[in-house]
């Protein structure tokens, strides 16, 4: 089994010509409501592509955008979540023509998903264990130092990150701009991608995996170095590739594929997603990838 401990969002995407500046107002193009959040994305995605079973331990809110999200995840046949009283997180995204987006962040519900909400003993019956970081930072420590299977920690937001957790993750998955801000708070200074991914090893991170967006996937390892380049698809939105590639990626790993085919699945479950517009309603089914795979190899 593969858990998820993390965020759910409802995602506000508004569709522009291009990112608004400092004291502009544009008119949106487009404006869609998705069920979101990284924790949430990347658990969908264990869930439509993988063959084992995704617990997800998350807060919903008291709102009717908890009941969207909740009907999803039955749809999905998601367990584990809970319901507070308080509003469900929100993010508002924009997205330029290019497909770029940029995003912001309402918490509501997801900063009181606690260490003391934590079932240890479901959460051990687990073998991979996927974290990020819009939830409190203490109750995603807690949870990668406590699980002994493989832990897979997406550091975004690249902020209030204590760097105790390093030495529990086996898979640090950054983008370009996370390991920058990472090394930033973490080091004091940032120099180039590959610098930085190997301070992290040395602070016990077992692989790194920057995600360099269409320019493919830079893992780094004790054995070195290898970089993995991008499919070449049209892209539409890039709101949620990173989650999507997190969730197949852990997929990959629980069904025995090596490191590098793990790589290679995750890549192209997000390349597909890339080319529909929001979150978990651009995430693939597991047919989807594989015949994507035929065709692109």
């Amino acid at each position: 089994m593969i858990s998820v401990v993390g965020s759910s969002n409802i995602d506000i995407v508004l569709k522009v010509d291009h990112f608004t500046r400092p004291g502009e107002t544009q008119k949106a193009l487009e404006m869609n409501i998705f069920p979101g959040g990284k924790g949430a994305n990347q658990a969908v995605t264990v869930a439509k592509i993988g063959e084992k079973s995704c617990r997800f331990l998350t807060c919903l809110g008291n709102d009717d955008y908890a009941k969207i999200l909740s009907d999803n995840f039955e749809r999905h046949g998601i367990k584990g979540y809970i319901q507070i009283n308080v509003p469900t997180g929100r993010a508002f995204i924009e997205v330029d023509r290019s497909g770029q987006n940029r995003i912001i962040i309402f918490p509501g519900a997801n900063a009181e998903l606690k260490k003391e909400l934590i079932d240890w003993e479901e959460l051990s019956r687990s073998e991979i264990l996927l974290l990020q970081n819009e939830i409190p930072f203490e109750t995603t420590l807690e949870c990668a130092k406590r699980f002994n299977g493989i832990v897979i920690f997406d550091p975004a937001p690249a902020q209030g990150i204590n760097e105790e957790i390093f030495q529990y993750v086996d898979y640090l998955t950054p983008n370009e701009e996370e390991i920058e801000t990472l090394s930033r708070e973490i080091f004091g200074d940032f120099s180039t991608v590959e610098n930085a991914a190997e301070r992290f090893l040395k602070l016990g991170v077992k692989n790194v995996l920057v995600k360099l967006g269409e320019k493919g996937i830079l893992l780094l390892n004790k054995k070195g170095k290898k970089h993995f380049p991008a499919f070449e698809v049209n892209a539409v939105d890039t709101t949620a590739a990173g989650d999507v590639f997190n969730g197949a990626f852990a997929v990959g790993l629980a069904e025995g594929k090596n490191l590098e085919d793990a790589v290679i699945f995750g890549m192209a479950a997000a390349a597909i997603s890339v080319t529909r517009l929001g979150a978990q309603s651009s995430i693939p089914s597991r047919q989807e990838v594989e015949e994507f795979l035929k065709v692109k190899l």
